[in-house]
C-alpha cells in the first residue's frame, strides 16, 4: 500500500479537473479522477498523469447518482485505504445568456442542473466525509464560478446552482471541521467546454474582451485554476470557509 495522499477529483476527463489531477500526481499525490460519459478520455488523462511514485486512476461515476458517489468513495479506499483531498469539479450547464430569455429553461433543466452541481457535491462529501476525517489535513474543494457570485454566466440556472454551492461551502465548513471547506470561482476559463458552448464566434469576442479589459489582462486556464486548488489543499491549512475568486481581476469591472 501507497503512502502517498489520495485525492479525488470529479469531472476529471478534461479542463480544470485534469489539470488539477495532473499537479497533484506531479507532487506525490495519487489521485482518481471521476467523469459520466467520457471514460476514455479520463482513462488517457489517468495514463499521462501516472507515474513511478504515483497512480491515477479513471473511474466513471455520475455525482448525481448516490450510489456512483459511494462506489468512487469505496473505490479510493479499495486501492489506498484512505482519502485527504476532494475537489468537487463536475458540473454542468444549458447555455441560454441571454438571462432575460425566461422561456429558455425549465423546471427538468433545473433539476439537472442542481442534481451534477449542488447535489453531487453534497453526496460526495456525505459519502467521504468519515474517511476525510482520519486525515492530517483533510480538505474538500468545490469548484464554483463568478455566476454564483454575480450573477452572471451561462444561465440563470447555472449562476443559482453556483449560488448554492457557494452557501453549502459555508455550511459545511462551519460544521465538518477538521476537514476544511472552501470553493474556487474563476472566471472565464479558457477551453473546448467553453467554446463548444458559446460557439467559436462568442468565445472568441469574449476571451479578447477579457484579455484587454480586466486589471491584469489575462484569461483563467485550467492550469492557472488547477494551481490555485493544490495551493489550498497542500498549503492553506487554515484556510476553511472560504469563496476564492479567480479571474484576473474580470469581476472588478462587473
Amino acid at each position: 500500500m501507497s503512502d502517498n495522499p489520495v485525492a479525488i477529483v470529479t469531472g476529471g476527463s478534461r479542463g480544470v479537473g485534469a489539470a488539477t489531477a495532473k499537479i497533484l500526481s506531479e507532487n506525490g499525490w495519487n489521485v482518481i479522477i471521476t467523469c459520466s460519459s467520457s471514460i476514455e478520455d479520463a482513462k488517457l488523462v489517468a495514463a499521462n498523469c501516472s507515474n513511478k511514485a504515483t497512480e491515477v486512476f479513471a473511474f466513471q461515476a455520475d455525482v448525481a447518482n448516490e450510489q456512483d458517489c459511494i462506489a468512487t468513495i469505496d473505490k479510493a479506499i479499495e486501492k489506498w485505504k484512505r482519502i485527504d483531498a476532494l475537489v468537487n469539479n463536475a458540473a454542468t450547464t444549458k447555455f441560454v445568456w441571454d438571462h432575460s430569455d425566461l422561456n429558455g429553461l425549465d423546471a427538468k433543466d433545473f433539476q439537472k442542473i442542481y442534481g451534477v452541481n449542488v447535489i453531487g457535491p453534497f453526496q460526495m462529501v456525505k459519502a467521504a466525509k468519515d474517511h476525510l476525517q482520519k486525515s492530517n489535513n483533510p480538505c474538500i474543494v468545490n469548484v464554483s464560478s463568478i455566476a454564483g457570485i454575480k450573477g452572471i454566466g451561462s444561465s440563470i440556472a447555472y449562476a443559482a446552482s453556483k449560488g448554492a454551492l457557494n452557501t453549502m461551502t459555508l455550511s459545511m465548513a462551519r460544521n465538518l471541521g477538521p476537514i476544511r471547506v472552501n470553493a474556487i470561482c474563476p472566471g472565464f476559463i479558457e477551453g473546448e467546454w467553453l467554446e463548444k458552448g458559446m460557439g467559436t464566434e462568442m468565445y472568441e469576442a469574449v476571451k479578447s474582451h477579457v484579455q484587454t479589459t480586466t486589471p491584469l489582462k489575462k484569461t483563467c486556464t485550467p492550469e492557472s485554476i488547477a494551481e490555485v486548488i493544490f495551493s489550498i489543499i497542500e498549503a492553506s491549512e487554515l484556510m476553511t470557509g472560504q469563496l476564492i475568486t479567480v479571474d484576473g481581476g474580470a469581476s472588478l469591472n462587473l
